[in-house]
């Protein structure tokens, strides 16, 4: 309680002298989030006997900032891959519409696919937005630890702290804290060619290089192994494919700019992704893609199966269900009216010229040992 009342009742620092500061403004309660989060876990590993002003309690303090904010987007994650199976359920809809509008590249065919679109959406609850809300959501998280790592050396000159818990004495621990004893969190790779530091040089490319790596990787579990092979021939896996490959650069040169304590926060997020994108493929596949094949087979192995309703269930009770699906089906069939099929007027009327008259058998060859003529 000390530490909240001295730290909210320490001044904020003045906004630039350029006037308003809009940004500042928009990420100033993220900050607060963010500075809380972090004295949190700085306070824990202290207690816990770790050095205040070392480097590996504030890396730990970032780890544990990356537990809360991606045990919080659980639920939105959830909410993503109900919007991806969604999303693939409608896939084939979507391009008969695609295709009825294909060529037409006038005002009123474009708002009349649209509106078919967005009624597609509406029916299936579902957008193309869903899938990207924990991305969404969490960049706005990123930028205010990135503003808070990046005001470290400011706050500091200046002797003050930050916008919320992390006060003037805490801003200073964090800026001596080195990781290694060699490289800075607040350090960005420039800072580092610019002085020389070769093991923070070294530090930063492999950390950089294993962001990338990380976040390659992720993708490239989710295009090979969790898309059903009608996903595999739209224009979406397309664009998934180029962007398995184009993204990576974009982090190349962002890591750049990015301080050693940004880049660990991203790289622990990245392998958080990894490993939770490895048993939703395993355990909740896309129908249909070799992930849910092969949890079929390891499902079979076990002597169990996965029933209509999608639950595992033992072997037995999926046959039985299977073959009470398979009668409900033929006893369906064998009920619907047969289709009769459409005769054209000259052979409808052949066939009732054909027809014997009065019960008789018209056409038929007279007997031999009747004595008919």
């Amino acid at each position: 309680m000390d530490l909240l009342f001295a730290a909210t009742s320490s001044p904020s620092p003045a906004p630039a002298a350029g006037g308003f500061d809009l940004i500042g403004t928009i990420l100033w309660p993220l900050k607060w989030l963010v500075e809380m989060v972090l004295v949190f876990w700085h306070w824990l590993f202290t207690a816990m006997g770790l050095p205040p002003a070392d480097g590996i309690t504030w890396v730990l303090s970032i780890v544990g900032l990356v537990i809360v904010v991606r045990s919080a987007l659980i639920p939105l994650f959830v909410k993503q891959i109900k919007s991806q199976r969604k999303m693939m359920e409608i896939a084939p809809e979507l391009r008969k519409v695609q295709e009825k509008y294909r060529g037409k590249k006038d005002q009123l065919s474009r708002e009349a696919m649209s509106r078919e679109t967005m009624a597609l959406y509406k029916k299936h609850g579902t957008t193309p937005v869903s899938s990207c809300l924990p991305l969404l959501v969490q960049m706005p998280i990123f930028f205010a630890l990135f503003s808070v790592l990046n005001d470290v050396t400011k706050h500091v000159t200046a002797g003050i702290g930050g916008v919320g818990l992390l006060n003037a004495e805490l801003t200073q621990q964090f800026y001596d804290a080195k990781l290694f004893g060699v490289a800075s969190l607040h350090e960005t790779l420039i800072n580092a060619f610019e002085t020389q530091n070769v093991t923070a040089i070294v530090i930063l490319l492999t950390l950089v290089v294993l962001m990338i790596a990380s976040q390659f990787f992720t993708q490239l579990q989710i295009i090979s192994k969790n898309l059903s092979p009608e996903a595999k021939t739209g224009q979406a896996y397309q664009m998934q494919k180029i962007m398995l490959y184009v993204l990576p650069f974009a982090f190349v040169f962002s890591g750049v700019f990015f301080p050693l304590g940004v880049v660990i926060y991203w790289f622990v997020s990245n392998l958080w992704t990894m490993g939770q994108q490895f048993l939703v493929i395993r355990e909740m596949p896309t129908p249909g893609s070799d992930a849910a094949k092969a949890r079929e087979e390891r499902l079979a192995r076990k002597g169990k199966a996965i029933d209509s309703s999608g639950k595992v269930v033992p072997m037995e009770k999926y046959q039985a269900e299977q073959q009470r699906l398979f009668e409900e089906a033929e006893a369906a069939k064998a009920a619907a009216p047969k289709r009769q099929q459409p005769v054209s007027k000259q052979r409808a009327k052949k066939t009732q010229g054909n027809k014997p008259a009065g019960g008789g058998q018209q056409g038929k060859k007279p007997d031999a040992t009747s004595g008919t003529p």
